[in-house]
C-alpha cells in the first residue's frame, strides 16, 4: 500500500517557522498583511478566504478585506488595486479570480506590483518563475508541490518527473521550479499521445490536468510518486482528484490524497509569500 503524503504536516511545520518570522518582523515595527480582494460572495472564494484568514492568524499575518459588489464598476475595482500597491503597510494581495469580465482580469494583472503578486498572477511573478530574474511569486499551488516534496524527502536532482498539465497557474510553473530543482522534466496534456505510457516513465508524476479521474491505475508505474493537484467534483457532489486514488496506491510508493493533500497547503504557501515580502520591504 502506498504511503499517503498529507498536505495537514507540511502546513503545520511551515506555520510554525512563519511565526517565528513574523514576530521577528512585528519586534521591527512591520506587521506582514495580505490584502484579499473580493468582488461579490462566490461560495468557493469564501470558503478560501475563510481558510486563508484562519492560516494567517496563525501565521502571524493580517488580513485586509477589499470586498466589491457583483455589479462593480472597473474603475473601482482598478482604483483598489492601485491604493493597494501604493500602500507600504500592505506587503501582499490576493484577487479572487475569476472576475466577471476577462478583460478586467488582464488589467488587474498588468497593474498589480509584483512585489506584492504573492499569488503569481502577474506577467512579472511569471517572467521570475520562468527566467530566475525579476521580482515577485511563483502561483501559490505550484510552490505548494514543491514544499511538499521537500517536506517528505525527495532530492529532485535527476529524477524524472512528468508533468500533465500546460496551465500558468500549475503546469508551466511547476515545470519550470522542477528544472530549477535539476529534475528532467516531461510536459504531457489530455492531448498527449498514449499520455499512459509517458506518465509510467517518470519516477513522480505531477497530475494538474483538471479532470476527475484522468490518471488511472494504468498510468501508474510501480514506485511511483503521484502529486494529485487537481481539485474536481465527482457525480456525487464530492471532492476529488485528477488521479484514481484507490488505483494509484496499489501501483504506487507515495500517493497525495484530494482532499487533504497539495490544496491543504496553498493559504500556508499565500501567507509564506506575504512574510517574505514583508522582509524584502525591509
Amino acid at each position: 500500500m502506498a504511503e499517503i503524503l498529507k498536505g495537514g504536516p507540511v502546513a503545520k511545520a511551515l506555520t510554525e517557522q512563519l511565526l517565528i518570522r513574523s514576530e521577528a518582523l512585528r519586534e521591527r515595527g512591520v506587521v506582514p498583511t495580505l490584502a484579499i480582494v473580493r468582488v461579490g460572495e462566490r461560495p468557493d472564494d469564501l470558503a478560501y478566504e475563510r481558510g486563508a484568514v484562519n492560516r494567517a492568524a496563525r501565521a502571524g499575518v493580517e488580513i485586509r478585506k477589499y470586498i466589491l459588489p457583483e455589479e462593480y464598476e472597473t474603475g473601482e475595482l482598478l482604483d483598489t488595486i492601485r491604493q493597494i500597491n501604493e500602500d507600504p503597510s500592505v506587503h501582499g494581495c490576493l484577487v479572487f479570480r475569476p472576475l466577471k469580465r476577462k478583460e478586467d482580469e488582464e488589467k488587474v494583472c498588468a497593474l498589480l506590483s509584483p512585489e506584492k503578486d504573492v499569488d503569481g498572477i502577474t506577467p512579472g511573478s511569471l517572467a521570475r518563475v520562468f527566467t530566475g530574474r525579476g521580482k515577485g511569486f511563483a502561483p501559490c499551488t505550484a510552490q505548494a508541490v514543491m514544499e511538499l516534496l521537500a517536506f517528505y524527502g525527495y532530492d529532485l536532482t535527476g529524477k524524472r518527473v512528468t508533468v500533465i498539465g500546460r496551465s500558468l497557474v500549475i503546469g508551466k510553473p511547476v515545470s519550470m521550479m522542477l528544472l530549477s530543482a535539476n529534475a528532467t522534466v516531461t510536459m504531457c496534456h489530455t492531448r498527449t499521445r498514449d499520455l499512459a505510457a509517458e506518465c509510467r516513465k517518470a519516477e513522480i508524476l505531477v497530475a494538474a490536468a483538471g479532470k476527475a479521474g484522468v490518471v488511472s491505475g494504468d498510468f501508474v508505474a510501480p514506485g511511483q510518486v503521484v502529486i494529485d493537484v487537481g481539485i474536481n467534483v465527482d457525480e456525487n457532489g464530492s471532492l476529488c482528484g485528477d488521479v484514481a486514488f484507490e488505483e494509484a496506491c496499489e501501483k504506487a510508493l507515495a500517493v497525495t490524497p484530494v482532499p487533504g493533500g497539495v490544496g491543504t497547503m496553498t493559504s500556508t504557501v499565500l501567507c509564506m509569500h506575504v512574510i517574505e515580502a514583508a522582509e524584502k520591504a525591509l
